[in-house]
């Protein structure tokens, strides 16, 4: 569903890898305890009350903290499919709304059985949860209902993977990326291998962000598509790639371990224009003046990819090659 990514890794002379401990110990594992910690007060918070108004701002407070590590697809989130367990997103296919719909109409019995894992991977997660607190048809539910059982039920199973990936990170593949190229380690052979994992990880969110969660939306000039934006109901379209850019410079900053000015540069550049768009859910794009300005943006995260390739990739001894589909 992502867009796909196919690298093509050239070595250069030189290389420097010391950005790999600094992106496990300044970046990924902060991050995965703010987001351990934000999903758990999300489950409290739906435990003590369950009413979507009272837990919006929980939600939100989660969300932010997910999008701090969002583009750590390797290792953690890649296994066992919880990225999209956490965010199934982009759904071409509609269907979170039919999941979380058939689990109300059919009062399913899996949210009072304790196993909700089992669920579809549609009906888990952010996007599924969002249903229940933002969308009309599911929002107005009484504390006794069915659909509050299932927000606890949502919300204890984010919490339990905000644990998963924690633990796994700081118990697992925190070692297995800094002893990259040591005797037994048999899923990075170098320390070379470990930065085109990382280098492959930040290139890629960054690709997200331009052509999912800006592309999207944009769709083309005679068909723009803002209904489809990225978390549109909870209105956090624009807040998440604000936060993704915010997320993905820290981890450029530092993943290299020389100063990359044109980078931050590219970085600074975005996000003074996201800041400024004040179209929170990209509903401008059906407007010809209002798409102009998510172009400019959607232009500006594209040099910034091309940036992070001139900059940083040459330092790390790397070189990406892009063959980008949609993946609809």
């Amino acid at each position: 569903m992502r867009s796909l990514l196919t690298a093509t890794f050239l070595l250069s002379a030189a290389p420097a890898f010391a950005g790999v401990s600094e992106v496990i110990n300044d970046h990924a594992l902060p991050g995965t305890a703010r987001f351990a910690e934000a999903t758990a007060v999300l489950d409290s918070a739906a435990q003590a009350d369950c009413t979507s108004a009272a837990l919006q701002p929980s939600y939100q407070d989660a969300f932010d903290a997910w999008l701090g590590i969002a583009h750590l697809t390797l290792g953690p989130l890649e296994e066992d499919g919880r990225g999209l367990a956490i965010a199934f997103w982009p759904d071409t296919r509609g269907m979170v709304g039919r999941s979380v719909a058939r689990l109300v109409a059919d009062e399913d019995p899996i949210v009072e059985a304790g196993d909700y894992s089992e669920v579809s991977i549609a009906a888990r997660g952010f996007f599924a949860l969002e249903r229940l607190l933002y969308d009309e048809d599911f929002a107005d539910y009484a504390t006794d209902s069915y659909s509050c059982a299932l927000v606890r039920a949502m919300s204890a199973d984010l919490a339990a993977l905000g644990r998963e990936v924690d633990t796994a990170w700081r118990e697992d593949f925190a070692a297995t990326l800094s002893s990259a190229g040591e005797a037994g380690n048999s899923r990075f052979l170098s320390l070379r291998e470990a930065a085109q994992a990382l280098y492959t990880a930040l290139a890629t969110g960054l690709e997200f962000v331009a052509d999912q969660r800006l592309g999207r939306p944009m769709g083309s000039f005679d068909a723009p598509k803002p209904q489809v934006a990225e978390a549109r109901r909870s209105g956090r379209s624009l807040r998440n790639v604000a936060l993704s850019l915010e997320a993905l410079q820290d981890f450029a900053r530092t993943l290299s371990d020389q100063p990359t000015p044109e980078t931050d540069a590219a970085f600074d550049r975005a996000l003074t224009a996201a800041r400024a768009l004040e179209d929170p859910v990209f509903a401008g794009v059906a407007d010809p003046l209002g798409r102009i300005r998510v172009e400019a943006l959607h232009n500006d995260v594209r040099a910034v990819l091309e940036t992070v390739g001139e900059e940083i990739a040459p330092a790390l001894g790397v070189t990406v090659g892009f063959n980008s589909a949609d993946g609809d």
